[in-house]
C-alpha cells in the first residue's frame, strides 16, 4: 500500500512540476544534449574569431549521422556558414533560441551530437583541430641573454 501511495504521490509530482531532468546544467550547458554524445563543439568566441567550416565539414563526414546543434541567438554572420555545411552533407539540425541558449562568449555557437553515447575528447575545435593562426617566428621575442653571461660578457 505505502509503495502505491508513493506511486501516486511520484505522478502528482511530476504533473504539478514537470518530469524531472537528469543533468539539467549539462544539458543547458550543450544545448540540450548531454556532453558524452557530444563529438565537436565552437564556442561563440571561436566562431566570431574565424570560420571553422572546414573542420565541420571533417567532422560531419567522419559521422554523417549525427546532428548539428546550432545557437540561434547569436547573429546570423556567424552562424551562416555552419548552416551551409550541415545542408550540404545532408545531416540534421537544429536552431535553438529562447532563454537558455546564452551567447557569451564562452557559450557554444555549434554543437556536433550523437544519438548515442560517444565519449569524445577533446570536443573543442581549437584542441581537436589546432588553433587558428600558428606560431611564427618572427612574433617571438628574443631571449637576453642570462645575469652571468651579462656580467662577464660570455656567448
Amino acid at each position: 500500500m505505502a509503495d502505491n501511495k508513493s506511486n501516486i504521490d511520484q505522478r502528482i509530482q511530476n504533473s504539478v512540476y514537470g518530469t524531472p531532468k537528469i543533468k539539467p546544467d549539462e544539458q543547458r550547458r550543450y544545448m540540450g544534449t548531454f556532453r558524452e554524445r557530444v563529438w565537436l563543439t565552437i564556442t561563440v568566441a571561436e566562431a566570431k574569431q574565424r570560420d571553422w567550416s572546414n573542420e565541420l565539414q571533417t567532422e560531419l563526414t567522419a559521422h554523417p549521422d549525427s546532428l548539428v546543434i546550432i545557437n540561434g541567438n547569436i547573429s546570423d554572420q556567424f552562424t551562416r556558414p555552419y548552416l551551409m555545411v550541415a545542408n550540404t552533407t545532408s545531416t540534421q539540425f537544429t536552431i535553438k533560441t529562447g532563454a537558455e541558449t546564452k551567447t557569451a562568449d564562452d557559450n557554444f555557437a555549434v554543437v556536433v551530437t550523437d544519438h548515442k553515447a560517444v565519449y569524445q575528447s577533446p570536443v573543442d575545435v581549437a584542441k581537436k583541430y589546432g588553433h587558428s593562426q600558428p606560431a611564427s617566428d618572427e612574433t617571438s621575442t628574443p631571449t637576453q641573454p642570462s645575469f652571468f653571461k651579462r656580467l662577464f660578457h660570455l656567448k
